[in-house]
């Protein structure tokens, strides 16, 4: 597998159909979709010649701690859909490569389990739930083991309209259920993902409550799920520690705007007072360059990560992460950008190209 479209080529055929549509799909008529990978063919890159690319360093720091590459793993759920080791896989690839994993509330592995296995930075994603005791449980188990942020999804106080997952009723396998409150299951049995997750978390979650997760921990918060220059400046002045600009891998809301496109605004918008990253579309290293000159820190990757395990585990999402670090030092050497400090909105040539 030698590209990112190799990977999903072999994965299709190896995880079955339901979980594949959830792996996959996106919401609505999957317009967002669509558009979030169309958008960086959009751009067009500068190379400049003539300069020493005999060491490209792609080594970064994410909220302090170092990295090797500015690509991590975005935080996606039930990983033991595609491997049996679930996200312990994918914690032992992204510390081999020295990337940082943001671990998902709805992982199928314990939240200390992951953390025992990982040798890179580890993040917390939560969801905010109706039972606030439940989503301060998860913040302090994640501060006692480790974790060293917590990234706070803010895009899903109600889950999009997903009509993959409504055809086929999507739901867990009866083995498999969220490692983290394992309550979940109705009556014994498999419940459809939608009403698990619709009964779970709370859709009246607003700005004033940051104050109280601020409270529970000493961990920086991370924002996911910003798109537009307001909620940005917001949580910038509410001191949150970075955000990350994204529509939820186009799962949400289907004709929002991408997160390419809302990145610029952002990162204007912030004005430095925190760090910004971006997932959504990546498929490329050239895709993370013209993310970084756009004004982003770093990456997030999900679904890629995921195909790459359902093909060979951990090697398979160690391969994703490789393939991406390869890509994107090459796309740098043929800019004549020797360092992440140098790549800025001069790589891209004004205009974007909007192919007929």
């Amino acid at each position: 597998m030698l590209t990112l479209d190799d990977c999903y080529a072999a994965a299709r055929s190896l995880v079955e159909s339901s979980a594949w549509d959830y792996i996959d799909g996106g919401s609505g008529d999957e317009t967002t979709l669509r558009e979030s990978l169309a958008g960086y063919r959009r751009y067009r890159l500068r190379p400049r010649v003539l300069v020493d690319v005999s060491r490209c360093d792609l080594h970064t720091t994410l909220l302090g701690s170092p990295v090797a590459l500015p690509v991590a793993v975005a935080p996606t759920g039930f990983h033991a859909l595609v491997t049996p080791e679930g996200e312990v896989a994918c914690a032992r690839a992204a510390g081999q490569e020295g990337a940082l994993m943001v671990v998902s509330t709805f992982a199928t592995r314990r939240l200390e389990d992951v953390a025992r296995v990982a040798r890179g930075p580890l993040w917390m994603q939560l969801y905010v739930f109706r039972d606030r005791a439940v989503s301060e449980d998860l913040v302090i188990r994640a501060e006692a083991a480790g974790y060293r942020a917590l990234v706070v999804t803010v895009d899903a106080p109600v889950r999009g309209r997903r009509v993959r997952d409504q055809r086929n009723a999507f739901a867990l396998p009866a083995a498999l259920a969220p490692a983290n409150f394992p309550d979940t299951a109705v009556d014994g049995s498999p419940a459809e993902l939608a009403a698990v997750m619709a009964r779970r978390i709370d859709p009246a979650f607003t700005w004033d409550d940051l104050a109280w997760l601020r409270s529970l921990t000493r961990l920086p918060i991370v924002l996911k799920g910003v798109l537009t220059a307001e909620d940005a400046a917001r949580a910038a002045e509410l001191g949150v520690a970075g955000i990350v600009v994204s529509n939820h891998g186009g799962r949400q809301l289907d004709g929002a705007v991408t997160a390419l496109d809302a990145l610029p605004e952002v990162v204007s918008a912030v004005a430095g007072r925190c760090e910004v990253l971006i997932d959504g579309g990546i498929r490329r290293g050239s895709d993370v360059l013209i993310a970084l000159a756009l004004g982003a820190r770093a990456v997030l990757v999900g679904r890629p990560v995921l195909w790459g395990m359902a093909v060979s585990g951990t090697e398979g999402a160690r391969n994703v992460l490789s393939i991406l670090a390869a890509e994107l030092e090459t796309a740098m050497a043929l800019c004549g950008r020797t360092d992440l400090a140098s790549v800025d909105a001069s790589l891209l040539h004004p205009t974007p190209h909007h192919p007929s």
